[in-house]
């Protein structure tokens, strides 16, 4: 199998696209009809082809925060690029929220936005102190409360360095939600109470990081290649 990488996940992938999607439904499986039905058979179809790894490098909860607020705008290869020096210069919350400013940004200037991150990070981490006791919080509702974090990284935060439900959604997630015809709707925090529902607890950062490969890797924004697509029999927006 070749390594793919994406977004903030690496996977493993499976050769024959189209000889899994004959076997998938050889015997006249029924095609979805509902929402629900399409999300529930994209997650076993896609779990069949990837393995979902997250692709920003980490060694703890602290880390992945900090790399993921640094990953808006950015490549998680060029996140990565950057993260050693910053690690080894500050490697905890202690360390980081006594730093000086300008010193952070030269570090994370290649990241782009690097003073609003370097603000971020710096805030991220006194709140840390201040609330958390140095430690990074559990919860969606803690951890938006930190300066950088939005929703999406509290999710990738919680289902990959603790293992607890989170549904990341991000442009490929959304898009693929409207091909599919699994919700229509724009908002990603409505789009993720939509889903959640559909998928079960523990897989849900799984499934989002599977979707996000499959929408770089098959379904392109642009130009979708639907003619591989493991999804194409039932996909209400297949062009073949």
């Amino acid at each position: 199998m070749t390594p793919l990488r994406f977004g903030w996940g690496s996977c493993t992938v499976g050769v024959g696209l189209s000889v899994r999607k004959a076997v998938a439904y050889r015997g006249g499986m029924a095609k979805p009809r509902s929402p629900k039905g399409r999300a529930q058979r994209v997650h076993e179809l896609l779990k069949d082809e990837y393995e979902a790894i997250c692709e920003l490098d980490h060694t703890n909860p602290f880390e992945l925060l900090t790399a993921t607020i640094l990953s808006a705008q950015c490549t998680d290869v060029r996140v990565n690029m950057t993260t050693p020096a910053l690690f080894e210069r500050f490697p905890d919350a202690q360390a980081l929220a006594i730093a000086d400013e300008v010193e952070v940004q030269e570090l994370v200037r290649s990241t782009g936005f690097y003073k609003s991150k370097a603000r971020n990070l710096l805030g991220m981490a006194n709140a840390l102190l201040d609330k958390h006791e140095g430690d990074v919080p559990t919860t969606v509702k803690d951890l938006t409360a930190l300066p950088g974090v939005g929703r999406k990284t509290a999710n990738v935060v919680r289902s990959v360095a603790f293992g607890l439900p989170g549904l990341p959604v991000d442009t490929h997630v959304k898009r693929l939600a409207h091909r599919l015809e699994i919700t229509q709707l724009d908002d990603p925090v409505k789009i993720e109470m939509a889903i959640n529902p559909m998928i079960p607890q523990d897989e849900r950062g799984e499934f989002s990081l599977r979707v996000i490969l499959h929408g770089r890797r098959v379904c392109f924004a642009r130009k979708p290649n639907c003619g591989e697509c493991v999804l194409n029999d039932f996909c209400p927006s297949a062009e073949v």
